[in-house]
């Protein structure tokens, strides 16, 4: 399944222009607040109408303003969930989840209704109405709600803005079992760095309205010229690896990826499983020899890829381990007195590392 979004709006003085496509498995529509995340969601869901262009959802036209083409809300197989919930607080949950099959134009498949409230864990709510549901358990009815229609794509616009720490990580479980098992195509929107790395396949970033780039999490994420567009103050790397052994006795991981090895703590995952794992820029440091009697774990041979203009007095510097590409922040005085240049070998000494994500499949 294949979205394809070509659209123009003006909004006041704010223009909308975007152009991209998205396939499989998650795309973030990612980039910081006032970037038109939402207009382009609600365009795609038929809620607010384009002056130009077209949107065709797996290659089926939805909105094409030169052919005249602007299909119904109910008849464009989305699930849309907003920010928050909006169930119906006169209905309980069994009632709100089964209102989906008024925007459904297909038969229910068999079975379907018992693997989504098993799926999302709903059946201990069925009988509750929303006021006594947590913020978590309302967003997990309101994605429950939009599967039953049996969408071609789900739109899910920021639904854990509204939640604290601990509701953010349940829902973000819940959407990777969609990712994961349900294999419906999801649109995401969000300005969380986060977020983002943890759950996207490919990432869209959209500034002032136009979508500036696309990709990857590993390549968007990664590349320090999109920071000031997406406000990445974090910045650093997102790298896929495979996990090739457990030290049970430390609790460590060793990771394999195309690089070399790191060593990581509290990894859930087993032997011969992939995961996603970040390393901010802010966690590795630059040596010119190889560090001896040091506490840091991941000293990585490579070499110096590329030194960027300074800003504040820092400086990001790209370190090329075998394939991969390691992001360390330095002050402009540190790269100065290393005379850190592109070609020149280095060692990332790299002293945290985040896993993000367990991926599907083992290799």
């Amino acid at each position: 399944m294949t979205l394809t979004v070509d659209i123009e709006r003006k909004l006041g003085a704010f223009r909308l222009k975007t152009v991209f496509e998205a396939g499989e498995g998650v795309t973030a529509l990612f980039g910081r607040s006032g970037a038109g995340k939402s207009s382009v969601v609600n365009a795609i869901a038929g809620l607010l109408r384009p002056e130009r262009g077209r949107i065709a959802i797996g290659g089926e036209p939805v909105f094409d303003s030169e052919r005249g083409i602007d299909v119904p809300t109910p008849r464009r197989r989305v699930g849309y969930v907003f920010q928050e919930a909006r169930l119906f607080p006169h209905l309980n949950v069994r009632q709100n989840l089964r209102y989906a099959r008024l925007f459904s134009r297909t038969l229910e498949t068999p079975g379907h209704f018992e693997r989504v409230v098993e799926l999302l864990g709903l059946a201990q709510l069925l009988q509750r109405r929303p006021g006594n549901l947590s913020g978590g358990e309302k967003q997990r009815v309101a994605i429950g709600r939009a599967l039953l229609s049996e969408p071609k794509l789900l739109l899910l616009d920021e639904p854990l803005a509204s939640l604290d720490g601990h509701r953010r990580n349940e829902i973000l479980q819940y959407i990777e079992l969609l990712r994961d098992e349900v294999r419906v195509p999801i649109l995401y929107v969000s300005h969380s760095v986060e977020e983002v790395v943890r759950i996207a396949d490919t990432v869209v970033l959209l500034s002032a309205g136009e979508a500036v780039a696309a990709g990857t999490a590993e390549e968007i994420m990664g590349r320090p010229d999109l920071r000031p567009t997406a406000a990445l103050f974090e910045g650093g790397s997102v790298i896929d690896a495979r996990v090739v052994d457990q030290d049970l006795e430390y609790d460590l991981a060793k990771l394999a990826f195309d690089g070399g090895i790191l060593m990581v703590t509290n990894v859930d995952a087993l032997i011969g499983e992939r995961v996603r794992v970040r390393i901010r820029a802010r966690d590795v440091s630059i040596a010119l020899d190889r560090p001896q009697r040091i506490s840091i774990q991941n000293v990585l041979r490579g070499t110096v890829a590329e030194v960027a203009a300074e800003r504040g007095g820092v400086v990001d510097v790209s370190i090329a381990v075998g394939a991969t590409v390691l992001r360390a922040r330095v002050t402009k005085r540190s790269a100065d007195q290393l005379g850190l240049v592109p070609g020149l070998p280095a060692y990332a000494l790299v002293k945290a590392v985040s896993l993000e994500r367990r991926i599907t499949g083992a290799t």
